[in-house]
């Protein structure tokens, strides 16, 4: 079968296998974008003060009382290895469902819902056997930005998210005991 070089090589898109296109909230931490399913967003707060649980680790921010419920916090900065920083008015506590729970997440700040189409969205890179990716959905490419797609369910592990949960009920017993 011949080419003909008037006629446009249409390739196979390349997008992450498994993964449909869709809404994501963008955010940042410091100068990287990031992205989260909106299907798993509850909605966004600004800063509230939180309480600090004793015995978690120390991307557990701790808990907030959020209309009476009692949530735990988890700085993505400290749980992603990065510097902390200052606190702005931008920063703000976006409430997501992972792994059954609810959570706050604290964010140097929200960007935009973005709709990134399937064929937008590159396989997370592997970068060996020692670097763990799996909490990347792939990599989004909109309006001529690059995000990363987070999987929420996969930032923490089963045991962090117990964690968590155990602060925010040691927390609330705590309150309600007073």
């Amino acid at each position: 079968m011949a080419i003909n070089p008037t006629e446009p090589v249409v390739k196979p898109a390349s997008h992450a296998p498994g993964l449909a296109g869709g809404k994501f909230l963008t955010f940042f931490l410091a100068d990287e974008e990031y992205g989260l399913e909106i299907l798993k967003v509850h909605e966004i707060i600004g800063m509230l003060p939180v309480t600090r649980v004793p015995r978690t680790p120390a991307f557990i921010r701790g808990v907030i009382n959020l209309r009476g419920k009692i949530i735990p916090v988890v700085d993505l900065r400290q749980r992603f290895g990065m510097p902390a920083a200052e606190q702005t008015n931008e920063t703000c506590i976006i409430v997501v469902q992972a792994r059954g729970a609810q959570m706050g997440i604290v964010v140097d700040r929200v960007s935009e819902v973005l709709d990134v189409a399937a064929q937008d969205i590159e396989p997370a890179p592997q970068f060996g056997g020692d670097v763990r990716t799996d909490y990347i959905l792939g990599i989004g490419k909109a309006q001529g930005r690059v995000e990363l797609l987070l999987d929420i369910d996969k930032v923490l592990s089963h045991q962090e998210v117990a964690a968590a949960q155990s602060a925010a009920n040691a927390s609330n017993v705590q309150n309600a005991a007073e």
